[in-house]
């Protein structure tokens, strides 16, 4: 029999499903109509929705507060300042940074990852020593460390992968080293959507004395994640995967490694004095954020954040899982379709094939029927080569979507089938 209390948080719980799975018309772009038919936007691996709150913050900031940040003495640059810094300070509280000077702003998680590549790894990467990544990475966190490596006489070690999508834990473990000097890691698979224990091979690594960074773009939009408590020395993530404006992320840093880390561009605000002698580099996170920064865009983000946080991620999550579920016994029941990464534990991607049908083509078909998806190599290449596959087709679901769109997919599926099988 179950207690009276734990009713009321099954009922708590399921009044934030439902409050979650309600949000669908906050997202003004997905009320419009592709080629005469209802848009079913499933690609939000590669970018998700903005909610109107989203929208008004950012056309408020270039209506009314529109200033330069920092230094400015009048009203607008105070306003402006204090908002984009207020942005920040709600990023920290996101991720439960232990500082707000751990919260870098970038363009994005490819520039966050550069950024460590740079001025972590060109210091203390030398030749012979060894930069650890997964075959589950994005290009973004693949190419920087080729390039490091590249320029050091390093190497650069790959753990692989099981034909589920799930990376092999003894491999990784036997790659560790005393000249690993950094691993670098997905959160979860853009491709597959598979969804790394990244606490434990953080746990892992450290044990060798060797930090960690996270590529979490995947992830912030689907799950909690509590940098403190993974104990991550970096973790990079994207505004624009998760509801907010494009060029606009976050590196977080523990602030013992950032502090002493060089500066990755030199410019304005990332100073305190200058002289043709000598510059004095300004304090964290200042001394990673030269030049005029997207301010709009960094109140974008903090507005994304906001609306997020009171969404509730554990409901976004389960609501994200039964959509995961319901696609994929959809999926599966379809003859000639393949499921290409079937990790026990996924986020909200389904990656999938056609016996006889080229990816482009399904794209192609299910666009005229109003269905947004992804079709390619999704930025992991060497990705696709384990799998001996060119490319894949990928519907990535995010809360506001519904049943009812998976629906249409299978529809639009069969319809490929009925053209082109």
């Amino acid at each position: 029999m179950m207690h009276q209390t734990d009713q009321a948080v099954v009922q708590t719980d399921f009044e934030k499903i439902l409050a979650v799975a309600g949000c669908r018309h906050h997202f003004p772009l997905l009320r419009q109509r592709v080629n005469g038919k209802p848009l079913v936007y499933l690609d939000n691996a590669a970018t998700s929705q903005k909610p109107q709150v989203v929208i008004d913050a950012i056309l408020k900031f270039y209506q009314e507060e529109n200033s330069n940040i920092h230094r400015g003495v009048h009203a607008l640059s105070e306003r402006a300042t204090q908002l984009y810094e207020s942005a920040r300070d709600r990023a920290r509280e996101f991720i439960n940074a232990a500082e707000s000077k751990e919260i870098v702003y970038v363009r994005g998680t490819t520039e966050g990852i550069n950024l460590v590549a740079y001025s972590y790894g060109r210091p203390n990467v030398g030749a012979g020593d060894e930069v650890v990544i997964s075959a589950l990475e994005h290009h973004s966190n693949i190419v920087p460390w080729q390039i490091l490596c590249s320029e050091k006489g390093a190497r650069l070690r790959v753990i692989p992968v099981n034909d589920a999508g799930e990376l092999l834990l003894d491999e990784y473990e036997r790659l560790l080293n005393r000249r690993t000097k950094i691993v670098a890691l997905t959160h979860v698979s853009n491709a597959l959507g598979t969804i790394n224990p990244v606490r434990e091979m953080i746990a892992t690594a450290h044990s060798h004395g060797i930090p960690v960074l996270i590529d979490g773009a995947q992830a912030v939009p689907h799950m909690k994640v509590d940098v403190q408590d993974l104990d991550c020395d970096f973790y990079a993530f994207s505004a624009h995967k998760m509801f907010g404006p494009t060029g606009v992320g976050i590196l977080y840093g523990k602030s013992r490694m950032l502090e002493a880390m060089p500066p990755y561009q030199g410019g304005g605000d990332m100073i305190k004095s200058v002289t043709y002698e000598k510059t004095t580099y300004n304090d964290l996170p200042h001394k990673f954020e030269a030049g005029t920064p997207n301010i709009a865009g960094s109140i974008g983000l903090g507005a994304a954040i906001e609306y997020i946080m009171k969404l509730d991620m554990d409901a976004v999550a389960a609501v994200e899982h039964e959509l995961l579920e319901y696609a994929t016994s959809a999926l599966l029941s379809i003859p000639k379709v393949r499921i290409i990464g079937t990790a026990r534990h996924k986020a909200a991607v389904i990656s999938f094939t056609i016996d006889g049908i080229h990816p482009h083509d399904i794209g192609t078909i299910l666009d005229q029927e109003g269905i947004a998806i992804r079709t390619g190599h999704h930025c992991a290449q060497p990705l696709m080569q384990r799998f001996g596959l060119p490319a894949t087709a990928r519907a990535s679901f995010a809360f506001y979507n519904t049943k009812e769109e998976v629906d249409s997919l299978v529809r639009g599926i069969h319809k490929v089938i009925e053209v082109l099988g």
